[in-house]
């Protein structure tokens, strides 16, 4: 996972000091590029062993601590806090005892350098110079806030002065500016540019253009102006609220939601549960709770129906042939996350719980690490937890369907006996299932659902563990 520049070992009987090692800034994921550090655990001069944590690092998809890759002396401290450091940079360094005290402590601080901005200050105005140059000469050391290099590059291209960028209002952690952020500033300032009324699209050329190419504005998470008045107070969001926030608008702005429900029952399953979960506990070590029995009928239904494992790209559709199974966590801080079960077709009833209730524990400690929330193809969520008796779940992107279970009711049913119908108390429950209408069609999607159903409600009551 890390990647140091020298070995932290020493031959037997060698004289020499040790080296002086990088520490770099993990990967961690294939779509994470960069990460924020959110506090130093470790000051200059510390001693630090082997695997021990040094500091805590945050990317738009978990909070995470990164260990010593050897034991040694940190000797060096290369980015503050919150600065937005890529993948695989250098960012502390550290050596022996004896290289100590001659190692200079210096800190990267970002200055700004007046230079820069004198051009843009000079007559009010930056005739002369393009709005490119200005760009390209921004780097992240000249200026109070941080850039990516997407969020320059972005800028260059679209000719956004330098002081334009500084204008722009950041979403990210300590208002940085994101690419998203950006992209919306360039959609706006377009808008404000191009006053002429938008051409009204003949349906046969939208019907024939290619999806991939069809951009939809994407609505601020902030309500400008808002007037607050009486006893209301405000708070702000956290970091992670922040990006449930705009996932899961993005998730309605993509995707064109249907939700149909069914009502199970799903006595047989109950009872099953309460005579056995003893004698689980004592053969597994592990609680049995609802859902990994719910996960096992999922993975049944996505092998019956595959085409509700996919996700879109454009106007291509993406059949996964792993079954990764997301489940919805409710996290002490309200916040939500949703670790992932893999391969869980490969796994029986027994291998699903263990994973459930170990990805669950550590999901609530904050000690998942970054790929057991990711790459996930289908999600279940179960609001019957809270005591809802069903839900209409947004997807989660880039999936196309999300299946809620509600709470287990005890109501009276009918039922059909060799001897007529007859009211009986059954435990009964009520399924939803939220799908993207671009790829899953009302058949699909219902048919899926209740396939989840028949295999709840066909549970096999004599079923050993």
């Amino acid at each position: 996972m890390f990647h140091i520049v020298h070995t932290c070992l020493q031959e037997p009987n060698s004289t020499e000091t040790m080296p002086q090692l990088e520490l770099l800034m993990p990967k961690m994921g294939e779509s994470i590029t960069e990460a924020t550090i959110l506090k130093w655990l470790k000051k200059v001069g510390d001693r630090i062993e082997l695997d021990e944590a040094v500091l805590e690092i945050a990317t738009d998809k978990v909070d995470s601590e990164v260990p010593s890759t050897c034991e040694g002396i940190l000797l060096q401290i290369l980015y503050p806090l919150n600065a937005v450091v890529p993948v695989g940079k250098a960012i502390a360094i550290i050596g022996s005892e004896a290289a100590k005290p001659n190692m200079p402590v210096t800190p990267y601080v970002e200055k700004v350098a007046p230079s820069v901005f004198k051009s843009a200050h000079s007559n009010g105005s930056t005739h002369g110079k393009s709005a490119t140059t200005g760009i390209a000469a921004l780097k992240p050391s000249e200026s109070n806030r941080f850039y990516s290099p997407l969020v320059r590059t972005i800028a260059q291209k679209e000719q956004i002065s330098k002081t334009e960028l500084e204008s722009i209002a950041g979403t990210g952690q300590n208002s940085r500016v994101t690419k998203n952020d950006i992209l919306d500033y360039v959609e706006n300032r377009k808008t404000v540019v191009s006053p002429a009324p938008s051409p009204v699209i003949p349906v046969k050329t939208l019907i024939e253009t290619p999806i991939s190419t069809i951009m939809l504005p994407k609505p601020p998470l902030e309500t400008v102006g808002t007037s607050v008045s009486g006893n209301v107070e405000i708070i702000e969001m956290d970091r992670m609220r922040k990006l449930i926030a705009e996932h899961m608008v993005y998730s309605k702005h993509t995707s064109p939601h249907v939700t149909s429900f069914v009502e199970a029952d799903v006595t047989n399953l109950v009872l099953w549960r309460e005579k056995v979960k003893g004698e689980f506990q004592k053969k597994y070590n592990e609680n049995m709770t609802f859902t990994p029995i719910f996960i096992e009928a999922v993975v049944k239904a996505i092998k019956d129906f595959p085409m509700i494992n996919v996700s879109v790209e454009g106007t291509k559709i993406l059949v996964k042939k792993e079954v990764n199974i997301g489940m919805a966590t409710a996290l002490p801080s309200g916040n939500l996350i949703v670790p992932v079960v893999k391969n869980a077709d490969w796994l029986n009833l027994a291998g699903i719980t263990r994973q459930v209730n170990d990805l669950a524990n550590r999901a609530r400690h904050n000690k998942l690490k970054p790929d057991e929330i990711q790459n996930g193809t289908f999600t279940l969520t179960n609001v019957g937890s809270f005591g809802n008796v069903m839900g209409t779940p947004i997807i989660n992107q880039p999936q196309v369907a999300i299946l809620a279970t509600g709470a287990i009711q005890k109501k009276p049913a009918v039922l059909e006996t060799e001897f007529g119908d007859v009211i009986a108390i059954r435990r009964m429950m009520f399924l939803s299932l939220s799908y993207d209408h671009r790829v899953v069609d009302g058949m699909l999607g219902g048919s899926f659902l209740r396939r989840v159903a028949d295999y709840l409600e066909q549970f096999d009551g004599k079923r050993t563990i």
